[in-house]
């Protein structure tokens, strides 16, 4: 019903847009992934990717303004890095690296505003956002840690539907009158948890026939990502 839904939300949009131009862009770029762990200790940032199309309104006249639908792959999660020192000068390194691979589905608006060299336009943008995880490697990472019932979140505490916003600025350039580019910088938080974890009772992986006592643990994802896009602009042209 959540998919049927946000289905019936972009056909509504397209459908107000098709009277205008259209502006088609095509995202890829870095990301930085940031998670908050409700009882779960420090968390370091992961460093990914991200890749995305959208459909974004164009007024013809006065391209000061417009709503977009945007679509994308984004992997979000966080990592954990320690170097370990021996007597002997030697150096061990850990690594490890918590991983949702989500499909994103954003609807917002922009405000563009005129720069000073020819046609390229500086703009800020806010929407709202919804995500389905595709799948993520703590189940993985689980099968190879005697340790992960006590100290990782539980797979099926992990909740597959999350809704979050969107914000940031960018600017937009022309290479030609049907072809341009687009460079973005936004911040991404979620607003609903990617783990919900309630607290519960495991075994002491230290003390075999012994339990310790699990607090509850909430993950929520934010992510800032820079965005290269080209722009592939579909002009209405209106003869009387």
């Amino acid at each position: 019903m959540r998919f049927v839904f946000a289905i019936l939300l972009t056909a509504g949009f397209f459908g107000r847009t098709a009277a205008q131009s259209t502006a088609y862009v095509f995202n890829v770029g870095p990301s930085v992934g940031f998670q908050k762990w409700e009882n779960g200790g420090d968390r370091q940032l992961l460093f990914k990717y991200h890749a995305s199309i959208a459909a974004e309104s164009v007024d013809n006249e006065d391209d000061s303004g417009s709503l977009f639908a945007q679509f994308g792959y984004h992997v979000k999660g966080s990592a954990t890095r320690y170097r370990f020192l021996f007597q002997g000068g030697g150096v061990d390194a850990f690594s490890e690296e918590f991983r949702f691979n989500n499909l994103s589905l954003l609807l917002g608006a922009k405000q563009k505003f005129p720069m000073a060299s020819g046609r390229s336009r500086y703009f800020y943008f806010g929407g709202i956002r919804g995500d389905y995880t595709l799948s993520t490697n703590i189940d993985e990472l689980a099968a190879n840690n005697i340790y992960a019932a006590a100290y990782y979140p539980q797979i099926g505490a992990m909740n597959r539907w999350m809704v979050g916003v969107s914000v940031g600025g960018g600017i937009q350039f022309d290479f030609g009158e049907l072809v341009g580019g687009q460079i973005t910088l936004s911040v991404n938080p979620d607003i609903t948890s990617q783990i919900n974890q309630p607290p519960g009772v495991v075994s002491d992986p230290f003390n075999p026939g012994q339990n310790i006592n699990v607090a509850a643990r909430r993950i929520r994802n934010t992510t800032v990502e820079l965005s290269f896009g080209l722009r592939l602009l579909k002009k209405v042209v209106y003869v009387d």
